[in-house]
């Protein structure tokens, strides 16, 4: 696990029970507990899923959502250091207007941060911001409808960070099957590919 640097495991939007009944199977069997260091989590959660999220990592970071079913409080933003990154999260309903970039690269220049974490309108992204900055969007891990489209894809991110450089994938589950993508990203330039070996990202969460 070291050849990949720090991993973190990205997502949100859970909305069990109220919109999901579970994370589906094939991304399920891919959260393995103690193969990721951090955990990122941009809310609508509830008690018992942040109980199975503390599992997962040494260190759970979390923000609060527009719809979370639990008694914990959660800060609004978090900003969390990882390699030479500095990472800002907020669960994205504040970013207004929604799925609007400029809004997204002035929340990230407000957190003075390398790479904004969002989440609220359920559909994954990797968008460039601000020519060398990085927007990243998990999506719903459950595909949980949201007021934008009833049609999720259910998605989470794992960043592979090492010093001045992420690999950022993107695991979607498309007609039962996992998917993946990727982007490469570091604090000078970044390169976008659209698709990654699938048998080397499953190697990193088995």
């Amino acid at each position: 696990m070291a050849n990949f640097g720090e991993l973190v495991l990205v997502l949100g939007d859970v909305h069990i029970p109220e919109r999901a009944s579970k994370i589906p199977a094939p991304l399920k069997r891919m959260l393995v507990p103690n193969k990721m260091q951090h955990v990122i989590c941009t809310g609508n959660i509830s008690t018992e899923m942040y109980e199975e999220l503390r599992t997962l990592a040494p260190n759970v970071h979390i923000v609060a959502g527009d719809f979370d079913t639990t008694e914990m409080v959660f800060p609004e933003t978090r900003v969390v250091q990882v390699g030479a990154f500095r990472i800002g999260v907020v669960h994205g309903h504040q970013v207004l207007p929604w799925k609007n970039q400029d809004a997204a690269a002035r929340m990230r220049r407000k957190l003075n941060v390398d790479i904004l974490i969002s989440g609220h309108t359920h559909q994954n992204e990797v968008t460039l911001l601000d020519e060398s900055y990085y927007h990243i969007n998990p999506g719903s891990i459950t595909g949980a409808f949201s007021s934008l489209t009833e049609q999720v894809t259910p998605s989470f991110i794992l960043l592979a960070v090492q010093d001045k450089k992420v690999v950022c994938y993107v695991y979607e589950l498309v007609n039962g099957e996992v998917e993946v993508s990727k982007t490469d990203i570091s604090k000078s330039e970044a390169s976008q590919s659209s698709s990654a070996n699938s048998s080397l990202m499953a190697s990193l969460l088995t």
